[in-house]
């Protein structure tokens, strides 16, 4: 009896293993193909991305490189993040795929709209990045610089840059999302949550000096959002514990 259970939980794992390799596989296929689609377009991909510098930079002066492969690495390099950044919902759909059947049914109907909930927040926090910080950010590295000193930023380093900034936003508008989380496990209390704001309003603006360039505009513009994303996670999760005591009540 215990040969035939191990070599039925051998049989599982194994049979899991290859589930997930299947997953991987269809999951770097459909990024190269959208990397493929998009390599052709990688100069004007990053035309696109660099546009708030640029029309930040002093009359007369460009973007250099400064590394002799840095005109075709740079580029290749943003079209496959680009290529990830754009597959990251069929990504999900994959991990959905090989988790929901070890999910009970309230288990789905909490974790699926978490997920989705969680893209459209990562997208938005990259949009803010986009088109709110960097102009205002950019715009004060070119005004700021000492007379006589030539603003000309390195390509390669500016998309390392904007790649950390586009992924610093995105995850600190996953706030609201942990917030629910965590009151939804019982980890935390909605009530003490909100009387550790102060704290939360510090810690805002410390993870926004961290993380961000050295410049107030831009620990600000993170700052923020992440302390009102926080307010807006304190509001789903007093609904969620609501409709959750209603539940339990009937």
């Amino acid at each position: 009896m215990m040969k035939q259970n191990n070599a039925e939980q051998k049989q599982s794992l194994s049979s899991h293993l290859l589930e997930l390799r299947r997953r991987l596989l269809r999951i770097v296929f459909v990024v190269l193909l959208v990397f493929l689609g998009l390599f052709a377009f990688a100069n004007d991909l990053y035309t696109l991305i660099a546009t708030p510098l640029l029309e930040a930079l002093p009359e007369g002066s460009q973007m250099i490189a400064t590394d002799v492969a840095s005109p075709f690495l740079t580029p290749f390099k943003l079209a496959l993040v680009a290529a990830v950044f754009i597959a990251v919902p069929y990504i999900l759909f994959e991990i959905w795929g090989f988790i929901a059947p070890g999910l009970f049914r309230q288990e789905k109907r909490i974790v699926a709209p978490i997920m989705l909930l969680s893209v459209v927040l990562f997208y938005l926090g990259v949009a803010f990045a986009y088109f709110a910080v960097f102009p205002l950010m950019f715009a004060f590295f070119s005004a700021a610089g000492p007379l006589g000193v030539s603003y000309t930023p390195d390509i390669a380093r500016f998309l390392d840059t904007v790649l950390k900034l586009f992924f610093t936003f995105g995850v600190a508008f996953e706030i609201p999302i942990v917030t629910v989380v965590l009151v939804y496990l019982g980890a935390v209390n909605v009530n003490t949550l909100a009387q550790k704001r102060p704290y939360v309003i510090v810690l805002c603006f410390v993870v926004g000096a961290l993380l961000t360039p050295p410049d107030p505009i831009s620990q600000c513009l993170m700052a923020i959002p992440m302390w009102l994303l926080f307010e807006l996670g304190l509001v789903f999760a007093r609904l969620i514990r609501k409709r959750s005591t209603a539940l339990a009540a009937g």
